[in-house]
């Protein structure tokens, strides 16, 4: 069975890929801060699905969570999905430094070094594949959060490149809302957000596993998002930041 390790692997996106690839009988290394609700998830998996399920408690802003999820991918995993994230509450340039500096840690470095860490087994086995969950907001101006999304973006199409193997998949997942738990924790309001644009993470993994398999590194789930997002390229930047700034406050 392929091995695949999952971050923030106990809710909304990271959970949906879980099940998605128990399902297609692959072994999982679930990752996420907190351990009873990993052993959870981790004993509903098995019994449903029938497959291996190893639980690694880690906080990937720490340095010693990040080495130790390092450490077992460097063991070997034949998918990797960088799903772990959150969003600040509050608006920059108000949000606390600290509290700026673990996204970006999150949401780089950790990307960048389980990347890295996973490259060498899967240019051995000439086959893996890498899901960086990123944003639409990575094409909006919106803050910290879409900067560390737009690098997402662009370090996975780079790496797509750099790495040169059709074998070897590497694509940024680039949902626009989503029903998780994500907005309550970042205390977001969403009530300005119409009904209509929100997704389920199941159908944005199975679309984003859809478009991994065509071996594309850029994947917009939803026709809805693909249009919002080619629009977004043509309007004025000016107009683009003024509709962004207002969205979800």
């Amino acid at each position: 069975m392929p091995t695949a390790l999952i971050t923030g692997a106990t809710a909304g996106l990271g959970a949906a890929f879980a099940r998605r690839l128990a399902a297609e009988s692959c072994s999982l290394v679930l990752v996420a801060r907190d351990e009873a609700r990993l052993a959870e998830i981790a004993g509903q998996l098995k019994l449903r699905y029938g497959v291996s399920v190893e639980v690694l408690p880690a906080d990937l802003t720490t340095e010693e969570g990040l080495a130790a999820v390092e450490s077992r991918v460097r063991e070997g995993v034949d998918v990797l999905v960088n799903n772990a994230g959150f969003g600040n509450r509050g608006h920059f340039p108000e949000v606390p430094v600290a509290d700026e500096v673990r996204m970006l840690r999150l949401h780089c470095e950790a990307v960048l070094r389980l990347t890295l860490a996973a490259l060498p087994g899967m240019r051995e086995r000439d086959r893996g594949a890498i899901v960086n969950v990123a944003s639409v907001a990575a094409f909006f101006t919106r803050g910290t959060y879409s900067a560390s999304k737009a690098w997402v973006v662009n370090f996975s199409e780079s790496a797509a490149n750099e790495v040169g193997n059709p074998r070897i998949k590497i694509m940024a997942l680039c949902p626009g809302f989503v029903r998780t738990e994500f907005h309550a924790r970042a205390g977001m309001d969403t009530s300005g957000i119409p009904g209509f644009l929100w997704l389920k993470a199941d159908d944005v993994v199975r679309e984003g596993l859809r478009d991994l398999a065509l071996g594309k590194r850029v994947s917009v789930p939803d026709p809805r998002y693909k249009a919002i997002v080619a629009v977004g390229r043509l309007v004025p930047r000016g107009l683009q930041r003024y509709v962004s700034s207002r969205i979800g406050r």
